[in-house]
């Protein structure tokens, strides 16, 4: 279906969540894996290699290492890189870090024909208004104190606009579905999606599919502050609109 952008779950049980995206880079298949390293970034980067290269044995992927609290800067890194994958780990970090060119990547991908994969963190900043974490709504707990991200209050921040609604991650795993549903139920968010681990939302112009082990469930709002929920396993798929 032409797909372009890819939302991951988390997870690290399942390689193949990344082949329809290694299908999709073009030329000679050099993937830039962005990550905000923490300390730990070159360990972090072998081992999303070590998974696209289990999923596509011809791919070569590229360390991209931004510093926690640096900016990326895409013009600067991605000539010679035909597809982006936005991995892991905190996920405000990541906002931060993409902060400064939230209007220029997008574009950037586009003219130059490269898929964007995004894994737990990097599937959240691909919304055009991102949950990026928290907790709490009105100091009310609504999911784990420790999926907060070190956060308290849930926090809807601007992201990359690859796709129109909210993504939230790690969704049966950790318990974050009902965050998600709070977005929704508030209005923060047009609607959204929570994705399991080892789970693939591949997202077109007029499909996202379901591909892993899990589901992805999409919360849309009703009326009165009600929300509807419905769970899409693998083979399945809506509109994403």
């Amino acid at each position: 279906m032409g797909s372009r952008t890819f939302l991951i779950g988390g997870g690290w049980d399942h390689a193949e969540v990344y082949e329809p995206f290694l299908r999709e880079v073009p030329g000679e298949r050099r993937v830039g894996c962005l990550i905000v390293d923490e300390g730990d970034g070159t360990a972090q980067f072998e081992r999303y290699a070590a998974a696209l290269r289990k999923a596509g044995p011809a791919c070569e992927p590229v360390p991209l290492l931004v510093p926690l609290g640096g900016r990326f800067e895409p013009e600067a890194v991605l000539d010679g890189v035909d597809g982006l994958l936005v991995c892991g780990g905190l996920t405000p970090a990541y906002q931060e870090a993409l902060a400064g060119c939230l209007e220029r990547l997008p574009g950037l991908l586009a003219a130059r024909g490269m898929p964007y994969a995004g894994f737990s963190a990097g599937a959240a900043v691909a919304a055009r208004r991102a949950v990026v974490g928290g907790w709490l709504v009105d100091g009310v707990a609504v999911c784990p104190e420790e999926t907060g991200e070190d956060l308290a209050e849930v926090e809807v921040r601007a992201g990359l606009g690859l796709v129109p609604f909210a993504v939230d991650v790690h969704a049966a795993q950790w318990g974050t579905l009902p965050r998600l549903v709070a977005a929704v139920a508030r209005g923060e968010v047009p609607f959204g999606v929570a994705v399991d681990e080892n789970t693939l939302l591949a997202v077109g112009d007029a499909e996202a599919r379901v591909t892993g082990a899990g589901r992805v469930h999409v919360v849309r709002p009703g009326s009165g502050g009600e929300v509807t929920v419905r769970a899409y396993g693998a083979g399945e798929g809506f509109a994403p609109v």
